[in-house]
C-alpha cells in the first residue's frame, strides 16, 4: 500500500503515514477497512469492462442500461428507471443511443400499447456475455482462495448488504433466487 502523507493540524511537515488495516473498528466506529475494500473493489470490478466500453464510445449507464435489458427480456423503461436510480433524462440519452446503435430494441406493450418494453438484440447479448466474463474472471480469481462455501458466504454478505425494503421488482427477483422474468414484465 502506498504512503499517504497528510498536513501536520499545527502547521508543521507532512507526515507519512500508513492506516492500519488489520486494526478493528469498535462498535461505534467507520468500518474504514470494509468501505475502503468495497470502493476499489468496485473501482476494479467495473475498470475491467470500462476499459472495452471505451471502444464502443459507451460508458457505465450503458453497461449497466444493456445489462439488465438483457437479463431481463421485456423490462419496462419503467422497471429500468426503478433498477438504476436515474434520471429520466439521463436514461434517455443513454437508451436512444444503445437502440440508434442496435444493441436494444423497443416494442410496446401486448396490453398497454404505451408501455415501452426492452429487450437485447443479438448484438447487445454478445457485449453483455463480453462484459460479464471480464467480471466473472476478476470474481473467479478472488473466490480461488476462499475455499469450499465461499462463494456462497459473499453472496450472503452482499445480499445482507441491500436494502430490503426496496420495491424494485428485478431486486426482489434476485434476491428470491429466482431468475425468470416472467414476474417482472407484468
Amino acid at each position: 500500500m502506498a504512503d499517504i502523507n497528510f498536513k501536520d493540524p499545527v502547521g508543521g511537515p507532512a507526515v507519512a503515514t500508513r492506516p492500519s488495516a488489520a486494526r478493528q473498528a469498535g462498535p461505534d466506529e467507520p468500518r474504514w477497512d470494509i468501505i475502503e475494500l468495497l470502493f476499489f473493489a468496485y473501482r476494479d470490478f467495473v475498470g475491467d469492462a470500462d476499459h472495452v466500453l471505451e471502444t464502443f464510445g459507451f460508458g457505465r449507464a450503458h453497461h449497466r442500461v444493456v445489462h439488465f435489458v438483457c437479463r431481463y427480456p421485456g423490462l419496462t423503461v419503467a422497471d429500468l428507471l426503478d433498477v438504476l436510480r436515474i434520471t429520466k433524462q439521463s436514461l434517455s440519452r443513454v437508451l436512444k443511443q444503445l437502440l440508434d446503435e442496435g444493441y436494444i430494441v423497443q416494442k410496446a406493450g401486448d396490453s398497454d400499447r404505451r408501455q415501452r418494453l426492452l429487450f437485447a438484440t443479438a448484438k447487445g447479448e454478445a457485449l453483455v456475455e463480453k462484459l460479464a466474463r471480464l467480471q466473472t474472471d476478476r470474481i473467479a480469481h478472488a473466490l480461488r482462495d476462499l475455499g469450499p462455501g465461499g462463494g456462497e458466504a459473499v453472496g450472503k454478505f452482499l445480499r445482507a448488504m441491500i436494502d430490503r425494503d426496496d420495491p424494485d421488482k428485478v431486486l426482489q427477483t434476485i434476491l428470491q433466487g429466482d431468475a425468470s422474468v416472467k414476474d417482472i414484465a407484468t
